[in-house]
């Protein structure tokens, strides 16, 4: 079998494969493996810099499971339940803890201790109890459907039973409507609105966690992506809303022990090889990569969506409307800024500022060890900033950093980067095209990655649950 795309996609897809007998081909066209969530070298520190900050949440479990499956459990650091330290635009510093208690009573106990917050504040939260187990109950409903359909009698031959990442049924949710929840149309903001939440609330909670669930300013974001991730993340397990860090850089977070899990296997991993899959009608007609053409009984297509009018080659009349569908999808940009300063000046892992550009700010001590000065400021749903020149978005973070971290202000910058990620996930707002399933119209080509239709927006965890279904769709049709 061969996967076409090296990130959390296509490694996911690989690796459980691989643990099921088949014997698999990764190519990866660019020279590190990762894809959007991977790592690179600075050229004057030496230090492995991810190409932006990525954050996990407890309810990502999917992606737990890939990371046991191919020994990297140990790779990151869960928080025992959620809690983030916010310094808003006046500079007040105050904590979100969300104690060990039943959902949803955690999350009230979490707002309604947080010293940052009126009472009227307080009170607006419990406006988004019923549409919040409204929605809980439909992705349960749905899952519960789907694991349904997935054990089959081709499921049973294919030797499992839809189980073996007991969340991978919900992949086959796809985008729920939540009906009488959410209006047509409706954004994360107007719904919001709608639902009662106080201007300071939405600015200190809900804006900065849709922009980091969704890449996607509130006014512009769908509000059914964001209910989904509010159904998941805040569900029965109140361990769900836990954030989780790599404490390595990417790559090696992920992406290398996954090679030597496929390689183990008798798989090869190949990486600077571009390949393009060649589809004659309803079938795949080969997989060229340097110059030959691999025959495969299965392909999973996990390249980035925007890539795959160039993948696809030969007659595509099949995958045309996917292929339009990928073209007309709209990219949503990421920008990070690394400072490296010659003194530690943040004592927290990470801090949010929210109502600024940088709405993040990660301190990387527990990658690079206790000495490490190096900060990562993150902006999301960063449209309006990203052809900002480099010296205006160093200038607009330090002086974010300045009004909220009085350390810094004592410190010597020594080295300042950007990285901008232009089409770092793809736009969730209203009327965009449809998101396409994992079976594609063409025999034997599964696709794979965040754009497919998860039901999630694009995460790490929409990512890795479409990486698994089509390595379970895959071996359902090769009869492993």
């Amino acid at each position: 079998m061969v996967v076409v795309g090296a990130g959390f996609a296509g490694l996911s897809a690989a690796a459980r494969l691989s643990g099921a007998g088949a014997r698999v081909l990764v190519l990866e066209a660019r020279a590190r493996l990762g894809g959007r969530a991977t790592a690179f070298t600075d050229r004057e520190t030496g230090e492995l810099v991810d190409n932006g900050q990525h954050v996990l949440i407890g309810c990502y479990h999917s992606t737990f499971a890939f990371l046991r499956e191919v020994g990297a459990s140990d790779h990151v650091r869960v928080q025992p339940e959620l809690s983030v330290t916010t310094i808003d635009r006046d500079g007040s510093v105050s904590r979100l803890r969300c104690p060990a208690l039943p959902s949803p009573l955690h999350l009230a106990a979490g707002v309604f201790g947080w010293s940052a917050l009126g009472w009227r504040d307080k009170l607006s939260v419990l406006k988004l109890a019923t549409p919040m187990r409204k929605a809980q109950r439909m992705v349960a409903d749905a899952s519960r459907l789907a694991g349904q359909t997935l054990r089959t009698p081709e499921m049973a031959r294919a030797g499992g039973d839809g189980k073996n990442d007991p969340h991978v049924a919900l992949t086959h949710v796809g985008a729920l409507a939540f009906e009488g929840i959410v209006q047509p149309g409706e954004t994360v903001e107007q719904w919001l609105i709608r639902r009662g939440q106080s201007p300071r609330l939405r600015e200190l909670l809900w804006d900065p966690l849709a922009l980091a669930a969704l890449n996607q300013l509130p006014s512009v974001a769908e509000a059914g992506a964001f209910l989904r991730v509010l159904a998941e993340m805040f569900g029965p397990d109140p361990s769900s809303a836990s954030l989780v860090l790599p404490t390595k850089p990417l790559h090696l977070m992920y992406a290398e022990p996954a090679r030597r899990f496929i390689e183990a296997r008798g798989g090869t991993v190949r990486t600077g090889a571009s390949a393009r899959i060649r589809v004659e009608g309803d079938r795949i007609a080969g997989v060229e990569t340097a110059g030959e053409s691999v025959s495969a009984a299965a392909v999973v297509c996990a390249a980035p969506w925007f890539t795959w009018s160039d993948v696809f080659v030969g007659d595509v009349a099949p995958l045309a409307s996917t292929l339009d569908a990928a073209r007309q999808t709209t990219a949503s940009p990421i920008v990070t800024v690394n400072l490296w300063f010659d003194r530690v000046v943040m004592d927290e892992p990470f801090v949010g500022l929210p109502g600024r550009v940088n709405q993040w700010v990660f301190d990387k001590r527990s990658v690079f060890g206790e000495a490490a000065s190096h900060l990562s400021l993150v902006s999301s749903g960063a449209s309006d900033f990203v052809a900002w020149t480099n010296p205006q978005l160093i200038e607009t973070a330090l002086d974010e950093l300045k009004g909220a971290l009085p350390r810094v202000t004592e410190a010597t910058l020594v080295r300042a980067t950007v990285i901008r990620e232009p089409r770092a996930t793809f736009s969730l707002a209203p009327g965009q095209p449809p998101r396409p399933s994992t079976r594609s119209a063409v025999d034997g080509l599964f696709l794979a990655g965040d754009w497919v239709d998860t039901g999630l927006p694009a995460t790490i965890e929409g990512a890795v649950r479409s990486g698994h279904l089509a390595a379970e769709a895959a071996r359902v049709t090769c009869g492993r």
